[in-house]
């Protein structure tokens, strides 16, 4: 553990330039393309302004209620996921529950408005 925590010390110092070679070196030698990662270390611990300076390209899709029309809902989630009826009536019946995790913002937008469509209350977050 003390390793690890060494090892983020070093991260966490390093400068633009080195940071700049580390993710040259991630993308040539392993072919990791190291864009996010490279932003937040070279943002370092700037508090506000690091968090302003990246973009949130990760949304989940959470199913807050089923609404008073349940079937519709329940059939959408099904089509949305590929679940099986049985798997979707229990998300539903279980909400609140993540409909689909880690979705790009468009896809995020279009399956809010078809699930909002069908009487479901939804968040993304």
């Amino acid at each position: 553990m003390a390793d690890l925590k060494a090892f983020a010390e070093q991260l966490v110092n390093l400068t633009v330039k080195e940071v700049n070679e580390l993710a040259k070196i991630l993308k040539e030698e392993y072919g990791i393309e190291p864009a996010a990662a490279a932003v937040a270390v070279a943002a370092g611990p700037a508090g506000p302004a690091a968090a302003a300076a990246e973009e949130k390209t990760s949304f989940d899709v959470i199913l807050k209620n089923g609404g008073a029309n349940k079937l519709n809902v329940v059939k959408v989630v099904k089509e949305l996921t590929g679940l099986g009826l049985k798997e979707a009536k229990d998300l539903v019946d279980g909400a609140p529950k993540p409909v689909k995790e880690g979705i790009s913002k468009a896809d995020a937008d279009a399956l809010v408005a078809k699930l909002k469509e069908a009487g479901a209350e939804v968040e993304v977050k």
